[in-house]
């Protein structure tokens, strides 16, 4: 707990006794339609602005949040509430504020932050919960809502099922609630979390002698990255570092890399980092250019870890999308890896069940229990750089001698209709070419098709020892999905 993180003086604890009677139960209820899918997927409520996101919808989740949140805390506090840049963010942050005051809860607006800001700063306060309001690396027209429990993780599943169930009108009664609460503006407390990603290096390594540019993609990183990375003594170049709602991850950030290579190379820099809107992920470009995705992240990482005894059991969590080329060379080194299901939150989830202190997601979402609860893109590229300052040899050269990745093909087919996209089990045409494509590549490869959780995509990967085994299975599968579901 930090001490510091207190209550905005005169705002009496009193409020939140719960002991008079206030808002109906009927609040939040019948203000708009939903789908009959689940609103909550693999990183919080995604969607298009003025379509599934609305202002009326964010003012019942905020409600129906505050509600579930008082309900399970142990005494009551603050709702910490972050956003990135998009310009949609206001609207909704109004909204979600007005729900959560609505339940009788105080909150602390962050303005522009990253959502690992949210989560660290809810973990050390007496906040009860937190709220990004952010769609990660989703184009402008999208935007989203995660929110996090009281120790700074993502909320658990049976939660957000209950807000859904507020959300359709399942719940009869939401309590009683006391006076409404107060919303208060605490962009200080952003300081806070800059100063907790510095900690782990004072007085130990510092980043002098690096020159690192860093793509922001016009996201909620842009004033903190270079400050943070300037302080530990980097020489920084910085790109896409305005906050600019409309251009958000537009041909820029993690997953748009050819700006940020080319400018590591043109100004011999060391190495690069690219963040995703929201900085809850990032991507490494070595000194060569090359991208560094989050296998040879966790690799890097986890063999540092390794060497000082702290990776318990060696282990390291990745998801059904890591490379098989890291999984051999990692068990090579005498490690284990587990694969979960795609999604940060399934992660984290099998690192506290196994006790796994390092785990992560090819896409740039790496968690490290030694300094942080949730995926944090800074954080995770303060460390690759402080690996490449202590090893005195470039990234590149340490990829070099990591490991040589399996050929993995990944294709995305756009699939509008949101219950076919989630339902494409049911396709059967697809399911057999899936089966055909097992059967005849055997141990030499493996399949995974999946819907996106925060986007309206079908994801079809095959990953091969042989590159054109890889390439003919992934244009079949592709071809099944744009004839049967994308129409």
């Amino acid at each position: 707990m930090v001490s510091s993180i207190t209550r905005t003086q005169g705002h009496s604890a009193s409020r939140y006794d719960g002991s008079e009677k206030g808002l109906p139960s009927n609040f939040a209820l019948n203000l708009i339609s939903l789908p009959a899918t689940p609103l909550f997927g693999t990183d919080g409520i995604r969607g298009r602005v003025g379509e599934l996101l609305s202002a009326p919808l964010a003012l019942q989740v905020g409600f129906w949040t505050g509600v579930i949140l008082r309900t399970h805390a142990d005494k009551l506090g603050p709702v910490i509430l972050g956003q990135d840049s998009r310009t949609s963010g206001d609207m909704l942050a109004m909204a979600l504020s007005a729900g959560l005051t609505a339940a009788g809860l105080e909150v602390w607006h962050l303005g522009l932050c990253p959502t690992p800001c949210v989560a660290h700063l809810t973990s050390v306060s007496e906040a009860i919960g937190g709220v990004m309001i952010s769609a990660s690396h989703n184009p402008p027209e999208d935007n989203g809502i995660k929110i996090f429990g009281a120790n700074g993780a993502k909320l658990p599943q049976a939660l957000q099922a209950k807000i859904e169930a507020g959300l359709r009108g399942k719940i009869s009664d939401a309590g009683g609630m006391s006076n409404c609460g107060r919303h208060y503006s605490r962009l200080e407390l952003i300081e806070h979390y800059g100063e907790a990603l510095q900690q782990p290096f004072q007085n130990q390594v510092n980043l002098q002698g690096l020159k690192i540019v860093l793509d922001l993609a016009w996201g909620a990183a842009v004033g903190l990255a270079p400050t943070v990375f300037t302080k530990m003594g980097a020489e920084v170049i910085c790109l896409h570092n305005e906050a600019d709602g409309d251009r958000i991850n537009v041909n820029c950030g993690s997953t748009h890399l050819d700006i940020l290579q080319a400018t590591v190379k043109e100004h011999n820099a060391d190495l690069g980092f690219a963040f995703d809107g929201d900085a809850d992920r990032v991507l490494a470009v070595d000194n060569t250019g090359r991208q560094v995705n989050g296998d040879y992240i966790l690799y890097l990482w986890g063999r540092y870890l390794q060497q000082r005894q702290q990776l318990p059991d060696n282990l390291i969590v990745s998801t059904v999308m890591a490379n098989l080329g890291f999984e051999r060379a990692w068990q090579q080194q005498g490690g284990t890896l587990i694969r979960t299901a795609v999604g940060d939150q399934y992660v984290q989830a099998e690192m506290l069940r196994t006790g796994g202190m390092l785990g992560g997601e090819q896409s740039g979402h790496i968690l490290c229990r030694h300094y942080a609860i949730t995926g944090d893109g800074l954080l995770t590229a303060l460390h690759i750089a402080a690996l490449v300052k202590q090893a005195g040899v470039s990234l590149g050269e340490m990829v070099d001698q990591s490991f040589q990745t399996y050929p993995q093909l990944l294709q995305n087919v756009r699939v509008v209709d949101r219950d076919r996209r989630l339902g494409w089990q049911d396709c059967q045409p697809l399911q057999q070419a899936i089966a055909l494509a097992e059967a005849a590549m055997g141990d030499a490869g493996r399949i995974l098709v999946r819907a996106s959780g925060t986007e309206p995509l079908i994801r079809v990967m095959v990953e091969a020892a042989d590159a054109e085994l890889a390439n003919h299975w992934t244009n079949e599968l592709v071809s099944k999905v744009q004839q049967y579901l994308a129409i």
